[in-house]
């Protein structure tokens, strides 16, 4: 909750106007399931909650180990989590992260920067749009890089422009319909020596300016809403 200033989920998932009967998928929770906590007591009574996840078997520790402590807090509290559907998300090879045309909702936090370093973000759209039904939406929320920079192809500094995300979604399919400043963050000048993880909630400079970077708080963040067409080709078309 002491992090609820830096995220605002309740008017984030306003905006991506979420309801408790939606099917939702929720991209990489981590290892800890922040949004989960909010999205599965939401969706348990009349919903479904999706959590596409990292492989059990990929050869990366971070992607077992993070899997395995989220596996361990749904077991944790069963009357909680339940309900909720694991299913996988790890490009290039696996990429059904719900039935085609099955979910009302895809929401990814503060991930697009991870595929575009691996080079999978355009699979990744695609995965995601190939899941929702027509006129489902996509919510993003993402570091904000500075505008008029040319994107890095790499994202080092897990920073992303809004225009390469909105060129991302538009070129799989999706119509650009909202944007929002509720995750934005004035303070934040994008220029540190380790990137988005020099800000809080990771200050990998440790004790050196740690102040200095506490007063800036978490990253400036875009938080946009794309709508999968109505009129949309059915998504069994769309190769996986």
């Amino acid at each position: 909750m002491a992090r609820d200033v830096y995220r605002h989920p309740l008017e984030t998932l306003h905006f991506f106007e979420l309801q408790p009967d939606m099917t939702i998928v929720e991209i990489w929770p981590g290892a800890g399931g922040w949004y989960s906590e909010i999205l599965a007591p939401l969706l348990r009574k009349k919903g479904k909650l999706y959590a596409a996840h990292f492989s059990a078997k990929s050869d990366i520790p971070f992607f077992t180990t993070s899997l395995d402590s989220y596996k361990k807090k749904l077991a944790a509290h069963p009357r909680v989590y339940k309900r909720v559907k694991l299913t996988t998300l790890q490009p290039p090879d696996q990429l059904t992260i719900a039935p085609a045309d099955s979910v009302d909702r895809v929401l990814t936090f503060r991930n697009v920067h991870n595929w575009i370093k691996s080079g999978h973000d355009s699979l990744v759209f695609e995965a995601m749009f190939r899941a929702l039904k027509p006129g489902g939406i996509l919510g993003v929320v993402e570091h904000r890089g500075i505008p008029d920079k040319t994107q890095d192809p790499a994202a080092k500094s897990g920073y992303v422009t809004e225009a390469y995300v909105i060129s991302l979604a538009e070129k799989t399919g999706f119509e650009t319909i909202g944007r929002s400043e509720i995750n934005g963050n004035p303070k934040d000048t994008k220029n540190y020596p380790e990137g988005v993880w020099t800000l809080p909630p990771t200050l990998r400079l440790g004790k050196l300016d740690q102040e200095k970077y506490l007063a800036i708080g978490e990253s400036d963040r875009m938080t946009l809403k794309f709508r999968k067409p109505k009129t949309a080709p059915k998504s069994s078309s769309i190769k996986p």
